[in-house]
């Protein structure tokens, strides 16, 4: 089992860190559309924001250390790649990158605009820059286009790796799956 990237495919860590956030995200939207229709009475009306939040900044610390592991491994090869799969490849996992970290940040000032900070489960809190009142609703609406947009481009990188799996019949989807094939 190969920990590190190599030209054949996906490490253990890169793998772990690509599904976990994957799952992450897409219930971190699913609880975004759900929890902005609760009303004051309703028994998540708390909780769900807060777990939103403590998750958000988990994502936040998973893609720095993400963002590390990429810069500290070898790309794996997309030998057998199109010159437009190759191109389009690069602007969607390039592109991941700043637009989650730009959501991630629109979702820390929508969070501690009124001056608190976040607590993330008990374990640490997130502080402050101070009070900024009128940021959420900028700050919010920022972070509802982001969240749009990252779904978007997350669906059309499954997209692509269905189309490489079931059409191509290649190994692309299987490298982030189960890793590269032992020589």
């Amino acid at each position: 089992m190969f920990i590190r990237d190599t030209l054949a495919g996906y490490g253990l860590v890169s793998r772990l860190i690509h599904w976990l956030m994957a799952i992450a995200i897409f219930a971190m939207f699913g609880l975004g559309l759900w929890m902005v229709d609760l009303d004051y009475y309703s028994p998540y009306y708390h909780t769900a924001p807060s777990i939103h939040k403590g998750v958000g900044i988990l994502l936040l610390i998973a893609l720095a250390v993400r963002f590390g592991w990429r810069l500290a491994n070898v790309k794996p090869s997309d030998e057998g790649f199109t010159d437009f799969e190759k191109t389009a490849s690069r602007i969607v996992h390039r592109g991941f990158y700043p637009l989650l970290l730009a959501l991630m940040v629109s979702g820390y000032l929508i969070s501690t605009a009124d001056g608190r900070p976040i607590d993330v489960f008990g374990l640490f809190s997130v502080p402050s820059p101070g009070e900024n009142k009128g940021l959420e609703d900028t700050a919010g609406v920022v972070h509802a286009y982001l969240a749009y947009l990252t779904i978007a481009l997350a669906a059309a990188h499954a997209a692509g790796a269905l189309k490489h799996h079931f059409v191509d019949r290649d190994r692309t989807l299987s490298r982030m799956w189960s890793g590269p094939r032992k020589s």
